[in-house]
C-alpha cells in the first residue's frame, strides 16, 4: 500500500471525525439558552414568591478565595435563599474566614441579607469522598425547593441566581447547569482553556443535552441546580459517595432517570478561575482523567492514542502527504479551526490559539497518561491531603 492511500485513509477518517460535529455545533450551539439575555432579566413565577434556594459550598483549605466567593453570594439579587458553607477538614485559614464571614453577615442588616450558616466537619467517614460528603452534609441541612451546589471559588454577579431560576422555572426544568466564565490570566492558559472548549464541543455536544432521547448529559461543579424532590429521587450525593467525578455523574444519574436537564450559557454572570498556568491544568486533572477513563488502563491507553491521531493527525498529515491528499487534512484542520473561531464568541480566548492546539494536545495526553500511572502506583488517588483506595473508587462508581 502506497502512503499516498494511507494518507487519504488516515485524511478520510479525520475529516470524517471532525467535520460532521462541527456541522452538528453549528445548527446546535445556538440552541443553547443564555440567561445573560434581557429576557432572562426577571423573576421566577412561583406561588407565594420566588422559590427557595439553598446555596451549598464546600470548602477544604480555601483561605485564598472563599472570603470573596461567599461576600459575593450574600449580594445576590434574590429574595429568598439560604447560604450553606461547609468547612471540611482544613488544615488552613478556611474555617476561620467562613465564622468571620458569617459574623458578619448577621451584623450588617440580618432583616436584609440571606442566612449563611457555617458547618465542621472533623472527620471523613469511610467510603465517602470528602466534597461529596460535604455537600451531602449540607445537603440534609438545607431548605431550599432548589439545591445549588458551587465550588468555593466561584464568583456570583448579583443576578446570576435570579436569571438561572427564572429560566428554570419558565422551562420547567429539574436540573439546570450554567456555564461559568473562565478567567485567564496568561497565553498558557488561554491555550489549555481553548483547547477544552474544543474538545468539549466534540466530546460532550452540550446542545443534546436537552433531548430525552439522547444519552449526552452535563455537570458543572461551579453551578450545579437541581430540584430538591429530583436530587432526593436519585439517591442524593450518598449515591456518588465515592465519585471523582461528582459533578458530572450528578448530572448523569438525573439525566438517566429521565429527569428534564438543561444547561445554559450566561457570559460573566459567574466566572472562576480554573488552572493557573500550562501545567495548572496538570496538577488539576491527574486525579480526574484516569477516573473518567473507569480506571481501566487498557481504555486509557487506547484513548490516547485515539486523542493524538484526532488531534495531532491533521496538524501532521497536511505537512507530510502531498498534493490532493492534503485534502481530507485541511478539511479536519479547517473543522477545528471553525471550533475555535465559534468558541472566541463565548470566552475571552481568541481564535489563533488553534495554533498551540498541538501542544496543548500533548499536554493533554501526558495528563492523562500521568493520572492512570500515579493512580496505579499510588494505588489510588491522593487529593488535598486525603488517600481514596482504587478499589474503594472502582465499587463506588456510577
Amino acid at each position: 500500500m502506497s502512503w499516498q492511500i494511507v494518507h487519504w485513509i488516515a485524511g478520510s477518517i479525520l475529516a470524517l471525525a471532525w467535520f460532521p460535529r462541527i456541522v452538528e455545533a453549528a445548527i446546535g450551539m445556538p440552541r443553547i439558552a443564555d440567561v445573560a439575555r434581557p429576557e432572562w432579566d426577571r423573576r421566577a413565577s412561583w406561588a407565594g414568591g420566588e422559590p427557595r434556594v439553598s446555596v451549598i459550598v464546600p470548602a477544604r483549605n480555601e483561605e485564598e478565595d472563599i472570603g470573596a466567593t461567599l461576600e459575593a453570594l450574600l449580594a445576590l439579587d434574590y429574595s429568598n435563599y439560604e447560604i450553606i458553607a461547609v468547612d471540611d477538614r482544613s488544615t488552613d485559614r478556611t474555617g476561620q474566614i467562613l465564622e468571620e464571614v458569617a459574623a458578619g453577615a448577621c451584623g450588617a442588616g440580618s432583616l436584609v441579607r440571606p442566612t449563611l450558616r457555617v458547618m465542621h466537619v472533623a472527620e471523613l467517614p469511610a467510603g465517602w469522598m470528602g466534597k461529596t460528603h460535604a455537600m451531602w452534609t449540607a445537603a440534609e441541612q438545607a431548605s431550599g425547593d432548589w439545591l445549588l451546589f458551587t465550588d468555593a471559588d466561584v464568583l456570583f454577579k448579583p443576578d446570576s441566581v435570579r436569571r438561572a431560576v427564572a429560566y428554570a422555572e419558565a422551562e420547567k426544568a429539574d436540573h439546570v447547569v450554567l456555564f461559568p466564565r473562565m478567567i485567564m490570566e496568561n497565553p498558557g492558559e488561554r491555550m489549555m482553556i481553548a483547547f477544552f472548549q474544543a474538545l468539549f464541543v466534540f466530546g460532550h455536544r452540550p446542545w443534546k443535552v436537552a433531548d430525552p432521547g439522547a444519552q449526552d448529559h452535563m455537570g458543572v461543579g461551579a453551578f450545579n441546580m437541581v430540584r430538591r424532590p429530583v436530587y432526593e429521587a436519585v439517591g442524593t450525593y450518598k449515591a456518588l459517595r465515592m465519585e471523582v467525578l461528582d459533578d458530572m455523574k450528578l448530572g448523569k444519574v438525573v439525566k438517566n432517570a429521565g429527569y428534564r436537564q438543561r444547561n445554559v450559557f450566561g457570559e460573566d454572570l459567574i466566572s472562576l478561575r480554573w488552572v493557573k498556568g500550562t501545567f495548572g491544568i496538570v496538577e488539576n486533572l491527574t486525579k480526574n482523567f484516569f477516573a473518567l477513563l473507569s480506571f481501566q488502563w487498557p481504555r486509557t491507553v487506547a484513548s490516547i492514542i485515539a486523542l493524538a491521531f484526532l488531534n495531532l493527525g491533521p496538524f501532521v498529515g497536511v505537512w507530510m502527504a502531498h498534493g490532493w491528499a492534503r485534502l481530507p487534512y485541511a478539511v479536519a484542520l479547517a473543522s477545528i479551526f471553525a471550533i475555535y473561531w465559534g468558541m472566541s464568541g463565548l470566552s475571552d480566548v481568541r481564535p489563533y490559539y488553534f495554533l498551540l492546539h498541538p501542544i496543548s494536545t500533548c499536554v493533554v495526553t501526558y495528563t492523562i497518561a500521568r493520572s492512570m500511572v500515579l493512580t496505579i502506583w499510588q494505588g489510588g488517588i491522593v487529593w488535598r491531603g486525603t488517600k481514596y483506595p482504587l478499589e474503594e473508587l472502582r465499587k463506588g462508581m456510577v
